[in-house]
Parts: C-alpha cells; sequence; structure tokens
C-alpha cells in the first residue's frame, strides 16, 4: 500500500493512536492542508504537498514552502469543495490507498462532521482512511465483514451514518449485536468494549461509523 499522511488546520491532539501511525506509516507522502502547515509542522515532518485556498497558512509558513521546493496546488476560496476534500481526492487520485488525516478535529463544529463525512467520498471506498486524534481514530465501515485489532478493554462506537444499517452482528465485544438494525439517530451502539484482542462486525447493508478508543472511554 501507498501510504499518505493529511494534516489538517484543526486542534494537534497529539496522543498514543497518533504516535502509532506515524510509526506504522511507511515512506508516506506528507499532505498539509491550508493552515495545516502548522500541524505537520509542530510533528517536525517535511511537506511534500500543501493543497488549498491559503487562507489559514501564515505568509512566513507558505514562503517557507515555496523555498523548500514542495508542490503548491493552490485553488480559489471560491470553490464547490472544502481544502480537506480536494487533497483526499489528489491523493486517492495519485494511488495512495492508506490514508491518515491528522488534525481533522477542532472547535468547529461543523468543519469537523464535514470532515468525517468525507469518508464516505466515493474516490476513497477502496482506501483505509481514518482520522486520527489523540488516542481515537475513526473510519468507515462498508457492508461486509471487518475484523478490528485492539486490546481487551478498549471502547468501540458504532454510529450508523447515512441512514438505518441493516444486519449487524459481532463478536468478542461486551454488549453483542445479533443481525440488527442499528437506526440513524439513536445511540444504540455508543461505547461497546473489546473482550479480546480481535472483534469481528459484520454488516449486510449501509455504512458504519467507527469510533475506535484505546481503554475504556
Amino acid at each position: 500500500m501507498l501510504h499518505a499522511l493529511v494534516f489538517v488546520n484543526g486542534e494537534i491532539n497529539d496522543g498514543e493512536m497518533v504516535q502509532r501511525t506515524f510509526t506504522t506509516a511507511s515512506n508516506p507522502l506528507i499532505v498539509a492542508v491550508d493552515g495545516g502547515v502548522r500541524v505537520a509542522k509542530h510533528f517536525g515532518l517535511t511537506i511534500d504537498v500543501l493543497v488549498g485556498d491559503m487562507d489559514s497558512v501564515s505568509e512566513k509558513d507558505y514562503q517557507q514552502i515555496v523555498i523548500s521546493g514542495a508542490e503548491l496546488q493552490n485553488h480559489p476560496p471560491e470553490k464547490d469543495f472544502t481544502d480537506l476534500e480536494l487533497a483526499l481526492m489528489m491523493v486517492a487520485e495519485r494511488g495512495y490507498d492508506w490514508i491518515r488525516v491528522i488534525g481533522g478535529v477542532g472547535g468547529r463544529l461543523d468543519q469537523t462532521i464535514a470532515n468525517i463525512y468525507l469518508l464516505a467520498l466515493p474516490q476513497l471506498q477502496k482506501c483505509d482512511i481514518r482520522i486520527v486524534s489523540n488516542n481515537q481514530e475513526t473510519y468507515l465501515l462498508h457492508a461486509g465483514n471487518h475484523e478490528i485489532t485492539g486490546e481487551s478493554g478498549d471502547t468501540l462506537s458504532l454510529i450508523p451514518l447515512g441512514g438505518a444499517v441493516h444486519g449487524v452482528s459481532t463478536e468478542n465485544l461486551h454488549y453483542p449485536l445479533i443481525n440488527e438494525t442499528l437506526d440513524f439517530g439513536p445511540a444504540r451502539g455508543i461505547s461497546n468494549v473489546m473482550t479480546t484482542k480481535t472483534a469481528t462486525i459484520q454488516i449486510r447493508q449501509g455504512k458504519l461509523l467507527l469510533i475506535h478508543t484505546l481503554g475504556r472511554a
């Protein structure tokens, strides 16, 4: 797989899951989304590509990026896509299929929700893409069988995205689901707990947002 780390202009939220991401990433493409330069710099990383309308990156940082010879993808402020959306479509088009978004969670709830919704982009359906923050990672599960790796005691929350999710069955979770429907709205799938190092989630129809928290949330 080709690895890419995408840094967004949100809160840094360093933590164990973020550090695990850096350890796992193999020769990754480093992409900064506009003011995400600040987040990438916090971790001491050299930026390969800068994407955005450049309204939140400082002039000093922008000039340093220009001098470094990084690729610049400038977009107009008035557009139909967010800067992160443009960045994710770009890395997917270039064949990167292991993508981690860092800094995608912040003080603006609308931006955070929009960033999570981008996980459902059709261009990303075959990618392993996750939003990583502190001790959590968030990603989308489509219909099929999924094995979740972690530790006994880790917290898993299953949240329907885009409507009801049908035929949900789980193994090795404290609160089992057996061919059940998780409706959009009720919090039925929140705060389940892994009982072993691996858990299995089966989905017949729909999309589930999985939020994996290290340890008890």
